[in-house]
């Protein structure tokens, strides 16, 4: 059984020491293809390596909470990168972008600035997007409304059963992960139980958003103990996906691998 997980920062400085280790552990787990989407202009040359060295796939572009700290030609560095490989197989998606409204003290208006036009480089270069959504579904929709780019993924949504619609009815699936996995998280455990068959695709957001089993206090992390999510978690994760919906994990490694080929269309077949 294989997986694909649609959603990892393996770039991040969290694994600099034991990369390749987690890696293994990835592949030892089943899990044979994992996306690498940027957050910056800075790491675009990290995940097309690491995509190119272990065969990946990788996504540019501007995350939200790098806005403020990008300039204002990155945009065009973006455009610039798109277009140089814009051939090559590996490319899957425009991304990681979008909003967040849920940290307070960011630029809304710039962070709006900087979704919007990379929805029309999405458009130009005809790649989906790999969309953060927090706290800011209704925004995203009205530009996606406007803009029509080619479908993608909500990356770990949490919105309403009516925006989950939306985003379905707009070609994009819903990302979950590691915050299914927690008994508490009642809202995505509902979204995650009446999404459409072909409407999700499952990820870890490693280093991020760890499954319940891996949660720490805030004074276990202060006593040294870690808190890292890895895509070898995911087999565990989509298990807690399928009890949710009733559902074999091999029925569930299938639609997953369906549903991210349909979100990602240059996406490898992995089944």
């Amino acid at each position: 059984m294989s997986w694909i997980d649609t959603h990892c920062h393996l770039d991040a400085p969290e694994f600099d020491a034991d990369r390749g280790a987690v890696i293994e552990r990835a592949r030892a787990a089943g899990v044979a293809q994992i996306v690498l989407p940027a957050v910056e202009v800075a790491n675009f040359g990290a995940v097309r390596t690491l995509a190119a060295e272990h065969g990946y796939c990788y996504a540019l572009g501007i995350h939200p909470l790098f806005v403020e700290r990008a300039h204002e030609a990155d945009l065009e560095r973006l455009h610039d990168a798109l277009e140089t490989h814009r051939n090559d197989p590996r490319l899957v998606a425009v991304g990681e972008i979008g909003l967040d409204h849920f940290i307070p003290g960011h630029d809304r208006v710039r962070q709006e600035r900087f979704y919007v036009e990379q929805l029309k480089l999405a458009c130009a270069f005809c790649l989906p997007v790999l969309l953060h959504v927090r706290r800011s579904a209704d925004t995203l929709l009205k530009h996606l409304r406007r803009i029509d780019v080619p479908g993608g993924i909500a990356h770990a949504f949490n919105g309403s059963e009516q925006q989950a619609g939306l985003f379905i009815d707009l070609g994009f699936r819903l990302g979950f992960g590691g915050a299914m996995t927690f008994e508490r998280a009642l809202q995505i455990r509902r979204l995650a139980q009446g999404v459409r068959e072909d409407g999700f695709v499952l990820e870890t957001d490693a280093p991020d958003i760890p499954p319940q089993w891996l949660y720490r206090t805030a004074e276990q992390r202060a006593a040294g103990m870690v808190a890292r999510n890895e895509p070898a978690e995911l087999p565990r994760i989509a298990q807690a996906f399928a009890g949710l919906r009733g559902w074999t994990l091999e029925q569930t490694a299938r639609l997953n691998a369906i549903n991210a080929s349909l979100a990602l269309p240059r996406l490898p077949t992995v089944m």
